[in-house]
């Protein structure tokens, strides 16, 4: 079956879709299996995607990418992670934050720090999570204090995709402390060579075990002034946006996740026998099969629908939050009936259905909570 297709994608973004499907054929799903096991950094993989063009090519073509748009991003995503979210999370976080530079940044900034990422010479992250504040952007205490020339940081970071791995990092810090809560945060560059930037990977997770994040420390770390993005008191405005798009690239995890499962319940419905018959001939499997049909493609309107309201800049925060929310947890419930399909097979962890199983349940999570969406989805409202 084929669920993936190409009806409801614009066009212009189909080139991208068929290139990225093919690259997920040949390069990720070949190795999925083996790097969840090993839970190592899928580096090889991630220089074939650099060398294929898939690889932080949002970036415009004035600083060395292909400008791809968020309807193309969304395409190569479904793709990736229908394949593995492990190694599509890698991929995609090899340029997480470029985006706020080249947006918001200077042209020097730019030439120094973005190029590189979509040249495949490094990596960049992105640091606003805390040990103890998670989706509050206005609760971060991480502090930036301006210093002469230079500002210094102190504080930690955690679930940092890319803490140890990148060669620079968007830092999320405070700057101030006025009533206006969403005015006293701002964004910097923060070279990971710098002197008092300490990380570490975080302990091994269940799941998505080709992607690595990490606890990071800052310690007097000092830099220029001229690593600030925008101006002093912009950062959470600068990231709410961010996420906006952001959050519909989630939706399109989930997407790729929730076809993954559907597929390999599919086709193993379909081919085990129970008292006679294939198991699909019973009525139960065939509803529950249904459900989960009925639930991918209404998850996958919606995606589409909000790509197109967010790229147009048209309440943009309801639609992204109304598509991560439905996308992420239609893969979770269609990975648990997967699991069920599957019967005691599911458990074992050759298994793909298995490994699908425990990476939905993780996009729910990151990119703000599901709880945190639905306050912004009633919030929002038209």
């Amino acid at each position: 079956m084929e669920l993936l297709d190409d009806a409801i994608v614009p066009e212009h973004a189909h080139d991208v879709k068929a290139e990225a499907r093919e690259f997920a054929q040949e390069q990720i799903e070949p190795n999925a299996e083996a790097y969840f096991r090993s839970g190592e950094y899928p580096r090889e993989v991630l220089e074939a995607g650099q060398d294929a063009g898939l690889v932080a090519q949002d970036i415009p073509e004035e600083w060395g990418g292909r400008g791809l748009d968020l309807a193309q991003l969304l395409a190569a995503t479904e793709e990736f992670y229908r394949a593995d979210a492990g190694i599509a999370l890698t991929l995609q976080l090899a340029s997480f934050g470029c985006e706020i530079t080249y947006e918001y940044g200077t042209d020097e900034q730019c030439e120094q720090y973005v190029r590189p990422v979509a040249e495949g010479e490094q990596l960049s992250g992105l640091a606003v999570s805390e040990p103890e504040t998670g989706s509050d952007l206005a609760g971060m205490e991480t502090r930036a204090e301006k210093a002469g020339d230079a500002y210094v940081l102190n504080g930690e970071k955690y679930w940092i995709g890319n803490g140890v791995e990148a060669d620079w990092v968007t830092v999320y810090a405070r700057t101030g402390d006025g009533d206006d809560r969403y005015g006293n945060h701002s964004l910097f560059i923060v070279p990971t060579g710098t002197d008092g930037y300490e990380a570490e990977h975080i302990p091994e997770k269940m799941a998505m075990r080709a992607s690595k994040q990490a606890h990071i420390t800052l310690e007097d770390c000092r830099i220029s002034e001229e690593n600030l993005i925008g101006h002093e008191g912009a950062g959470f405005m600068l990231l709410a946006d961010f996420f906006n798009h952001g959050r519909v690239i989630v939706a399109g995890h989930g997407l790729g996740l929730a076809a993954a499962a559907i597929e390999e319940a599919w086709a193993f419905v379909h081919e085990r026998e129970e008292f006679g018959r294939t198991v699909n001939e019973f009525q139960s499997v065939q509803h529950d099969l249904a459900d989960m049909l009925v639930a991918f493609e209404s998850a996958r309107a919606l995606t589409w629908r909000a790509c197109e309201h967010v790229d147009e800049r048209e309440n943009a925060g309801y639609w992204a939050a109304m598509a991560k929310t439905k996308a992420t947890e239609t893969a979770v419930d269609v990975a648990e009936r997967g699991m069920r399909l599957h019967g005691g097979r599911s458990v074992l962890e050759d298994r793909r259905i298995a490994r699908v199983y425990r990476d939905a349940r993780i996009p729910v999570i990151y990119e703000g909570v599901n709880e945190v969406q639905r306050n912004l989805i009633y919030r929002q409202a038209p």
